[in-house]
């Protein structure tokens, strides 16, 4: 009876962790895939594999083993597919459908930008924008050094701020 006791506990502690946990994984996978069944897919398939090796009651570090895991998976299911560009929808408590439109046209050209990105940029940008991730938190799921993910972070940030600023002086000029 302790035995079904403690395997009850066990289950109960790996629904925490997921209930806790997914939104995060999926905001990983989603920041790499920008596909929301790949993203969900990716969700599943992190849990899965951490509950099966039984490593998810003696992580040290939840987020950065997680997204670990969710990266590589991600990382692997890009390898096997082409690169499509999803357009974020757009809330409907916009101004009206001009406006509604315009956002959308906007988001999605922000999106674009992020892609256009070397992936060597791409990726720690993304990862700094998932919960604010921080620098070692990156270092630790992509295995570079920490001044590496700062220092791509931050000439991905000034290649994007030089393609809005033309984006924008395109717009009102």
């Amino acid at each position: 009876m302790v035995f079904g006791r403690a395997a009850e506990n066990s289950g109960e502690q790996f629904s925490a962790l997921v209930n806790r946990q997914s939104r995060f994984v999926f905001r990983v996978a989603w920041g790499l895939l920008r596909n929301v069944q790949d993203a969900e897919d990716i969700v599943q398939e992190t849990f899965l594999r951490v509950h099966r090796a039984g490593a998810w009651d003696r992580m040290e570090s939840e987020r950065a083993f997680l997204a670990t895991t969710a990266w590589r998976l991600a990382v692997d299911k890009l390898r096997g597919r082409r690169r499509e560009v999803e357009v974020i929808e757009v809330e409907s408590g916009a101004a009206g459908p001009e406006a509604a439109a315009v956002a959308a046209d906007w988001h999605a050209a922000i999106a674009r930008l992020v892609d256009g990105l070397p992936e060597e940029l791409r990726q720690p940008l993304v990862l700094a924008g998932v919960d604010e991730m921080s620098s070692r938190e990156i270092a630790v799921v992509m295995g570079i050094p920490e001044g590496t993910v700062r220092t791509r972070v931050m000439w991905a940030r000034e290649i994007l701020k030089a393609k809005i600023s033309g984006l924008m002086e395109k717009r009102h000029g």
